[in-house]
């Protein structure tokens, strides 16, 4: 029957639950509990034990980090508009482990670059027409199924994207709009993200797509201006003419990064690092790409007007005067800078 799956315990763990839901599977039942966590910023009851240890969330600390965050938002004479609910700051908080000067200063430079680079972080609009066909095409897709650690996996398919259809501007603003949809997700926020990168079909038009500065830039946005704990990143069927590339890439990375890398010839290779069955069924799993894309175009849809809103985030760039923000992100910024002000 179909209420067969839900064991008697499990019934009793949430006495809310109707007879519609008891007819729901596993996995819808995890997404309407995610959901539910996404909109609180609240942990499962599994988790917050794990994130005492590992991050120092309690909830005094908390309370007193987002009240702290919340003042500094206000008091900041360069920040004209901000997010200040529960799961935006614990982005922040909970990628630097509660130090409140660290979420802080992230938060700065977040901002920072969303102002400085529009052409990679807004209008990240799923029904824009050049990012909807990049989706449609599954150029990027996040996966339903978490790997084994509990972390989101997030999986590109070079081959997929047209290099001559669409430029570097196009493929970041596909980043940002995944990532922004995944960022307020908390288990993500404690758990982390993998990163599955296919190679195959990579094409010299594709490494020409980024100019080297261009590179350097956008993994100082990654790694100092946007709140992810990235705890994996594999890539698997580089072709040749593509390792100088990602070998300057990652030269380019923290070294806690670097270990984090790692090189596979091919999908047999991959798979003895990442679970085969939460992957597409081009990769060994069950879920035909085409039904993920699908998905994922559902809940781009779903959160549209809150991706849309995130341009009306603004910071001042001249307020912020002479600092180390612009600087470490691009060195010549505060030339142009001081040329404007001049």
């Amino acid at each position: 029957m179909a209420t067969s799956v839900l064991q008697p315990a499990e019934c009793r763990r949430d006495p809310k639950l109707d007879h519609a839901s008891l007819r729901l599977s596993e996995e819808e039942r995890q997404a309407i509990l995610e959901a539910k966590e996404r909109e609180t910023g609240e942990l499962p009851p599994e988790l917050r034990e794990r994130a005492r240890v590992e991050i120092r969330e309690e909830t005094a600390l908390r309370e007193e980090a987002l009240a702290q965050m919340r003042h500094f938002i206000e008091k900041h004479p360069a920040i004209k508009k901000c997010r200040t609910d529960t799961p935006f700051l614990l982005r922040f908080l909970r990628t630097k482990k509660f130090s409140i000067p660290q979420a802080c200063s992230m938060l700065e430079r977040y901002l920072t670059i969303r102002q400085m680079y529009p052409q990679w972080f807004q209008k990240l609009d799923p029904l824009d027409p050049k990012l909807a066909a990049v989706i449609d095409a599954g150029y990027l897709v996040p996966l339903p199924k978490r790997d084994s650690e509990g972390r989101r996996v997030v999986l590109s398919c070079m081959g997929r994207f047209d290099p001559y259809g669409y430029d570097s501007c196009v493929m970041a603003r596909i980043h940002s709009m995944i990532v922004e949809l995944l960022l307020d997700e908390p288990r993500s926020q404690l758990l982390g993200y993998t990163h599955v990168n296919d190679e195959a079909g990579m094409q010299m038009p594709h490494v020409s797509l980024w100019s080297l500065s261009d590179v350097k830039v956008m993994l100082n946005c990654i790694q100092n201006s946007t709140p992810m704990r990235h705890k994996c990143t594999h890539f698997v069927n580089i072709p040749h003419y593509g390792v100088k590339f990602f070998e300057f890439a990652v030269s380019l990375l923290s070294d806690k990064l670097k270990d984090r890398v790692m090189f596979h010839r091919n999908t047999d290779d991959l798979n003895k690092h990442v679970d085969a069955s939460i992957l597409p069924k081009e990769y060994g799993g069950t879920v035909p790409l085409k039904d993920m894309i699908e998905e994922l175009k559902r809940k781009l849809l779903k959160h549209r007007e809150d991706l849309l809103a995130l341009d009306d985030l603004c910071i001042d760039l001249h307020a912020l005067g002479k600092n180390d923000l612009t600087q470490d992100i691009h060195s010549t910024a505060g030339s142009f800078r001081k040329l404007e002000l001049d």
